[in-house]
């Protein structure tokens, strides 16, 4: 198979293309505790934590990849504790991805895909909370890149620390 190059014998870069195909709730749940237990909203401050998870596989098709970024938003009142409302979001988006090289997939496909449905995202956990009887929450930009270097750092930590097994 022929190489391309640019003119000065070096090989030429493949373009990247990447399309979002399709995006998709895969699963949402939001539970609103204060409504469920008939608390009052006197001297409710809330304390809000976001953990997210991501996802990738590759598809039947060519060049075709799902993404799932998982979202899960636990709201206590700061003063006792007290569960305000949990909320958790499976978001898939279907991304047709060439030109990247196959070491910069993996990377490629959690930290640009994310970002790229990211937005919708925001705004279903926003209209949700809002629906749900709080204000909207708008959370804040997500950096996927420092989330996947944080997951890398944490299964190399977690591989150092479990013993080898000798056969």
């Amino acid at each position: 198979m022929a190489e391309n190059t640019n003119g000065n014998g070096a090989p030429e870069a493949q373009q990247v293309k990447m399309q979002v195909l399709g995006q998709y709730v895969r699963d949402l749940s939001f539970e609103n505790v204060v409504a469920q237990k008939g608390l009052t909203n006197a001297e409710v401050q809330p304390d809000i934590q976001v953990q997210v998870s991501l996802d990738a596989r590759k598809r039947n098709v060519e060049h075709q990849y799902e993404v799932i970024s998982k979202f899960k938003v636990t709201s206590k009142n700061k003063a006792d504790s007290a569960p305000l409302f949990l909320l958790e979001l499976e978001y898939g988006g279907i991304f047709h991805v060439e030109g990247v090289p196959e070491e910069q997939l993996h990377p490629f496909l959690l930290i640009e895909c994310p970002r790229m449905v990211f937005p919708f995202v925001r705004r279903i956990i926003s209209d949700v909370t809002r629906d749900g009887g709080f204000p909207p929450l708008n959370i804040d930009t997500i950096d996927f890149m420092a989330l996947y270097r944080q997951e890398l750092a944490r299964r190399s930590a977690e591989q150092q620390q479990t013993p080898q097994q000798v056969s």
